[in-house]
């Protein structure tokens, strides 16, 4: 199949052009930039030129392959709620050019909205449309597609790592240098999902492969990763102490990522692992936490 995929460039894209081509498939990438086409060039793949805001090359992108992977996301947290309005419009966009065919679009979004609200793991059996977190958009935007027709696949991710990114972990890490400590809410005992970056790529490619429509599937290799082993390796690797707040003091002490520090966002990949075989072999969360390099920022992207 030729696949358009959104975000062909950024941190999870850029892992699964590789795989997709090693599958047989031919790529078409999406890109703002001519550094981005010249990339997408070398790894093997077309570079097709557009932006999240530019619906119509989301469109024409959409509209001259055999399949859609959507990955990518505005990362600036500041302005989560309005970037979850632009991914669902982009959502939007995606289907329109697939209606009437029976083409895959595979969207992206998070572990979280599989939350059953009685303290269980996330299951992929669950759409939880009392989530607070306004990712919820993408999966809102999802179900209207497939209620007229399409083929929609969602992949929920947990937090995607390696040694230089960790999804939500890598914003806190840069709260946690502008305030001088790992803060942790409570007891630190909520606990967040995990999953290597490029077992994450090959679930993409595999749910594009193998899965089903309507299914969703999650990106997770570790169900639950404590709070406060996250903070405590992070302030080990940079130097500062490690400390409980209440959700007062964390709610002042976080901004706008007070939101997620004190969440429960454990979550299972059982029926995912069953469903298409899929079988994670990265490390772990807290090996890449212990591996990277302290000195160097990585961008939250």
């Amino acid at each position: 199949m030729r696949v358009f995929l959104t975000g062909a460039t950024g941190f999870i894209g850029s892992r699964i052009v590789p795989e997709l081509l090693a599958a047989g498939h031919r790529v078409l990438g999406l890109t703002r930039s001519d550094d981005g086409a010249r990339a997408l060039a070398a790894a093997g793949a077309e570079a097709h030129h557009g932006t999240l805001e530019d619906l119509d090359s989301l469109r024409a992108g959409a509209a001259k392959t055999d399949a859609v992977i959507h990955t990518a996301f505005d990362h600036d947290f500041a302005n989560f709620l309005a970037n979850c309005e632009k991914d669902r419009r982009a959502i939007g966009a995606l289907g329109e050019a697939l209606q009437g065919s029976d083409r895959p679009l595979l969207i992206t979004s998070g572990t979280g909205m599989g939350d059953p609200g009685d303290g269980g793991l996330a299951t992929e059996d669950v759409f939880n449309t009392a989530h607070p977190n306004p990712r919820i958009a993408s999966e809102l935007a999802g179900n209207a597609l497939r209620d007229a027709g399409l083929d929609v696949r969602v992949i929920r991710l947990p937090q995607v790592h390696d040694e230089f990114k960790q999804g939500l972990i890598s914003p806190y890490l840069e709260i946690t240098r502008e305030q001088g400590v790992a803060a942790y809410v409570g007891d630190g005992a909520n606990r967040w999902p995990a999953a290597h970056v490029l077992d994450v790529a090959r679930l993409y490619v595999r749910a594009l492969d193998r899965g089903s429509r309507d299914a969703r599937y999650h990106a997770v290799a570790e169900e639950g990763v404590s709070a406060r082993a996250i903070a405590e390796i992070i302030a080990t690797g940079l130097g500062v102490a490690a400390v409980s707040m209440s959700p007062e003091e964390a709610a002042t002490h976080f901004g706008w990522f007070a939101m997620f520090a004190g969440l429960d966002m454990s979550a299972s990949s059982t029926w995912t692992r069953a469903q298409l075989s899929w079988e994670p072999t990265g490390p772990e969360l807290l090996t890449d936490l212990r591996r990277m390099d302290y000195g160097v920022r990585a961008t939250v992207g």
